[in-house]
């Protein structure tokens, strides 16, 4: 007599398992774990198993369309077992060649030598923009208009660049598809010139020197904490990145030598960078080192000395300043920096390495960090002479040539 799915569902498992049979080889096997369809059949001369699924998540229903295609295979002389290995097989290697699983091979391979806030905005870029629609899809059947259409769904949010950005790196995983075997070439390639042109940005900063002034003045009447204010007041004279800035540690300055000497893993380039300190830059950081001199940050989070400040402290100072988005910055140090050095006649090679712009493609990259660093010495303590200069009102004079004639 056949099964029903009352029969099924009213049966209580026992001490010993026990088997309810529905017919044409198909069984409830009954445990104390749960209800599990069989298929019991012979093949090749050999009695054999099949799984059908378990009760109720495959309904009694679909167990028999499971038996009635198992049933089908055998009398074409092929074994089902074997069958749905050969299909897990299948799966699992089209799974392996997927575009997901092949992008997070290649961000295991290259993500070990990022910063951590890199890399977490890499795959999140990944998460939001290419797996739900490229994921699943074997990366060798991937065409540069279906590619296209991904990168046309960041175009219509207003996010240009990071449009460009999701193309990019999608590239370097297609290239990497190529180095190990899954792919012959990439789409992204053809897709050269399809995207709307990004309009780049200037980097909101003051560079005319009665503004600058104002902007030093304001800093030292700024009421904020004493970590805010000493990392303000320190930004113009070292101008580093933010990031750079608020993840100073003591360990890495040199208050006897005027020297602070960032590691590679910190800087965007990789490649470890010192910063010569003016004789205002040390009086500063001399100032915060009671507050903070005995934790690992020189500018620790108002909440946990165990990490570094927020990366919007700089940013919300200048805001209760009264200085716009539009109007300056946290990167804003660096190019008022780079464009007055370079107007007041300083060489451009000193100006970019103490900005550790590095060439990349140069072999001696990782070895110059050192790089004209008497030079970068005499640099930093005339921007900080002018500087105090300019805060003052006094008369304002070619830091250059004034340093020159020291």
């Amino acid at each position: 007599m056949s099964l029903t799915d009352t029969a099924i569902r009213n049966a209580k498992p026992k001490e010993k398992q026990y088997k309810l049979t529905d017919g044409k080889g198909m069984y409830v096997l009954v445990k104390q774990a749960g209800k599990y369809f069989r298929l019991d059949y012979r093949f090749g001369g050999k009695r054999k198993t099949l799984a059908l699924g378990v009760y109720p998540n495959v309904t009694l229903k679909e167990a028999r369309e499971k038996r009635d295609e198992a049933r089908k295979l055998i009398t074409n002389g092929v074994d089902p077992a074997q069958m749905r290995k050969v299909t897990k097989l299948m799966h699992a290697e089209q799974t392996a060649n997927n575009f997901e699983a092949v992008a997070r091979e290649w961000f295991a391979n290259r993500s070990s030598n990022w910063a951590k806030s890199h890399a977490k905005k890499i795959i999140r870029r990944f998460e939001l923009y290419l797996f739900p629609w490229l994921g699943s899809r074997p990366i060798a059947e991937i065409t540069p208009p279906e590619l296209l259409s991904v990168l046309r769904r960041i175009e219509s949010q207003g996010i240009l660049e990071t449009s460009h950005r999701v193309k990019q790196t999608s590239g370097q995983v297609f290239r990497y598809a190529i180095a190990t075997g899954r792919v012959e070439r990439d789409p992204s390639a053809d897709l050269r010139g399809a995207l709307a042109p990004v309009k780049r940005r200037r980097m909101a900063t003051i560079t005319e020197p009665t503004k600058i002034g104002e902007l030093l003045r304001a800093i030292d009447g700024y009421e904020g904490t004493p970590t805010a204010k000493c990392a303000l007041c320190l930004a113009p004279l070292v101008f580093v990145r933010p990031g750079e800035l608020r993840q100073a540690e003591w360990e890495e300055i040199d208050l006897d030598n005027s020297e602070w000497r960032i590691p590679a893993e910190k800087m965007k380039m990789k490649d470890p960078h010192i910063v010569p300190l003016s004789k205002q830059a040390v009086a500063i950081l001399n100032e915060i080192h009671p507050i903070t001199g005995q934790g690992r940050y020189v500018f620790p989070s108002v909440r946990t000395k165990l990490r570094p400040m927020s990366n919007n402290t700089i940013l919300a100072a200048l805001r209760r300043m009264g200085y716009a988005k539009d109007e300056m910055s946290g990167h804003g140090f660096r190019a008022m920096a780079s464009t007055i050095l370079h107007e007041q006649g300083w060489p451009s090679d000193i100006i970019e390495r103490q900005l550790a712009h590095a060439e990349r493609n140069s072999i001696k990259a990782a070895y110059n960090y050192a790089q004209h660093l008497p030079e970068r010495r005499k640099m930093m303590q005339a921007w900080a002479d002018y500087l105090d200069t300019l805060k003052s009102g006094g008369k304002i004079m070619s830091l250059f040539q004034t340093a020159k004639g020291e």
